[in-house]
């Protein structure tokens, strides 16, 4: 069997779309991604930062993501995550803002300034309000509901969501072009997946392209090298922060634990009821404070920024500065 690199890896997935030569796939992509009328279609594409190889050696922490510029000025950026960092939505507006203001030049309009759109490819479940695989933000007044501006767009398209309701054949990708494109990110793993996208791409001649493209990709041996080294340091951060949330969840659990041995010592003293009360307080306040210390040192271990740790742990940043300190 045919062994494809995987495009969820976000190397692999901008050497597909984010490729100079390959702006059909990506057209077709965007097309599918953000509907618009047909006369509004997206003709032609320039991708801003295709020199993927040169990106990836002087950072391989950096984030390869997608960035481009239709024929009517609209800037888009493409993101694809495997990991939750839990905080996708600020680190969204972030990049939109950075885009968006970055286009501005001297004597220039605000009025000149184009639509901007991030989209955010997650392979894991993340807006737990909706079941939807495809979630489309944008600025609307709160109670009448009408649009401030069009200017910000934001996507969400969760995987995991996707995949259920394409076990459930409530999507196809006969039907749906961009279920088509997001099942592609999953064939590598799916021989079921792949063999429809093959029967799709002998009718659509732009899945055709990126097949053969990701096919081609996946037979070089400097590309396969390049991709796992990629690959391990994705999954090792991955497995970082789940060892982290691993040993915050044990630190409770003990916390709990010592937290009713001390209450009930203290109970036979003061009153069973009291004591474990008390007993369960402290205990979780010394579980807690060291489950975040563990946490906040694995973060700091993996480069987060220090105002990130803070806000997730709760640590002030002198604290964690000084954990950091303890750490050299």
């Amino acid at each position: 069997m045919k062994e494809f690199i995987s495009l969820k890896i976000d190397y692999a997935f901008k050497l597909i779309f984010g490729k100079e030569g390959n702006e059909a796939i990506l057209i077709a992509f965007l097309n599918a991604a953000l509907k618009l009328p047909p006369e509004s279609r997206i003709e032609d594409i320039t991708i801003m930062n295709s020199e993927l190889n040169k990106e990836y050696r002087e950072d391989k922490k950096s984030i390869l993501d997608v960035r481009a510029i239709t024929g009517q000025g609209m800037q888009i950026n493409i993101e694809i995550q495997l990991n939750n960092q839990y905080d996708m939505e600020k680190r969204s507006l972030y990049y939109w803002a950075e885009i968006y203001s970055r286009q501005i030049r001297e004597g220039m309009g605000y009025k000149e300034l184009a639509k901007t759109v991030s989209i955010n490819i997650l392979d894991f479940n993340y807006l737990k309000q909706t079941p939807n695989y495809h979630s489309v933000f944008h600025l609307y007044e709160d109670e009448e509901r009408f649009q401030l501006t069009d200017v910000l767009e934001m996507h969400f398209m969760e995987l995991p969501k996707l995949l259920i309701k394409w076990r459930n054949r409530e999507v196809s990708p006969w039907e749906d072009g961009l279920v088509r494109w997001l099942l592609l990110l999953e064939g590598a793993d799916n021989q079921e997946i792949l063999q429809v996208l093959e029967e799709i791409a002998v009718k659509d001649p732009v899945l055709y392209q990126a097949m053969a493209a990701w096919e081609e990709t996946s037979d070089d041996p400097r590309v396969r090298e390049a991709y796992y080294d990629r690959r391990k340091a994705i999954l090792d951060e991955k497995a970082a922060i789940r060892e982290a949330e691993l040993r915050l969840k044990e630190a409770l659990e003990k916390g709990m634990a010592e937290a009713m041995e001390k209450g009930m010592e203290k109970g036979m003293e003061k009153g069973i009821e009291k004591g474990i009360e008390k007993g369960i307080e402290r205990g979780i306040e010394k579980g807690i404070e060291k489950g975040k210390a563990e946490v906040a040192r694995k973060l700091l271990d993996l480069g987060f920024e220090i105002t990130k740790i803070s806000e997730a742990t709760g640590l002030t940043e002198e604290e964690l500065r000084n954990l950091r300190n303890a750490q050299v």
